[in-house]
């Protein structure tokens, strides 16, 4: 499959200079996260894959370079459901590059049925949650220390039909499919503004998006009614190239270059749900995360 004809994005817009740009990006071998990657690669950015599936992966590689003359590539594998992998995936990268200019949180699952991770977390809570959470701590002083740097998350309109209830995080009561997604989705937001609020006073802006509903496999993981309703909505669905426009907006605009914490919609700041703006919430969720990743470094006392 060419990708000549996949790399002709809008540059309207698009003023910052990529040219070099060490952008990272999950989930980078197929849908909206392929298309991101070819995009920025063609604005001349180097794009580190990472990605679950080794295979893929190489022929997702060789489809930029085929299209994008000289264009850097690297494959850095993970799935994203174990943290022991996520953190040496974290170390590849750390201790290949210095700085990194543009993470894109872009991996996405869903599960047809409740089951628990290596870590004994749920699936879609682990991978889709905890996996931006824990990969984008771990990666984060590389992040800072490149300068105007951006953490760009791709999250869902399908927040609305989640819920942050601390009680019932991974769904032990009432999982469905979609209302695992939807939290996760929920989750992925409330991440976005507690790690902007404390990124204020850095050089590094984060926001979250919603692609839209694209045509891809992505319901092919889910229930028969996901992938009933993924077969009869297809035609009215976006193509994945349409879908990674405002990740691709996000990670090269100078017209967001000094935003920080929203939720965007067709390259436009957008309003999430309520409980999505929450920063009571969103500082119990980070706690949380904190705790099941293991990041929570408790200070010792001083003795006077």
């Amino acid at each position: 499959m060419s990708l000549d004809y996949r790399v002709e994005f809008l540059f309207i817009g698009y003023t910052m200079d990529m040219t070099n740009k060490l952008c990272v990006i999950t989930g980078a071998n197929s849908g909206i996260g392929f298309e991101t990657a070819a995009s920025l690669a063609a604005k001349g950015a180097y794009i580190v894959m990472v990605c679950r599936n080794e295979d893929k992966a190489i022929q997702a590689k060789k489809e930029i370079q085929h299209s994008v003359d000289s264009a850097g590539v690297d494959i850095i594998l993970c799935d994203f459901s174990i943290q022991k992998e996520i953190r040496l995936a974290a170390e590849q990268i750390k201790s290949n590059y210095d700085k990194i200019d543009v993470l894109i949180n872009n991996h996405g699952f869903i599960s047809s049925k409740r089951w628990e991770t290596v870590d004994g977390l749920e699936a879609t809570f682990a991978v889709n949650h905890i996996g931006y959470f824990l990969f984008t701590n771990l990666l984060l002083e590389n992040i800072k220390a490149a300068g105007n740097a951006r953490i760009v998350n791709v999250a869902s309109d399908a927040h609305r039909a989640g819920e942050f209830d601390p009680e019932n995080l991974q769904l032990h009561e009432g999982f469905s499919p979609m209302k695992a997604y939807g939290n996760s989705k929920l989750f992925n937001i409330l991440f976005t503004k507690e790690l902007a609020d404390r990124l204020k006073d850095t050089d590094v802006t984060t926001n979250c998006l919603h692609p839209g509903v694209v045509r891809s496999n992505f319901g092919n993981n889910g229930g028969l009614m996901m992938k009933l309703f993924w077969k009869i909505g297809a035609p009215f669905m976006i193509s994945n190239k349409k879908g990674a426009e405002t990740s691709v907006y996000l990670a090269g605009s100078d017209e967001v270059a000094h935003v920080n914490g929203a939720y965007f919609k067709n390259k436009k700041v957008a309003a999430p749900r309520k409980q999505a703006r929450d920063m009571d919430a969103a500082k119990k969720l980070w706690k949380i995360s904190e705790e099941i990743c293991g990041l929570h470094v408790h200070k010792p006392e001083i003795e006077l």
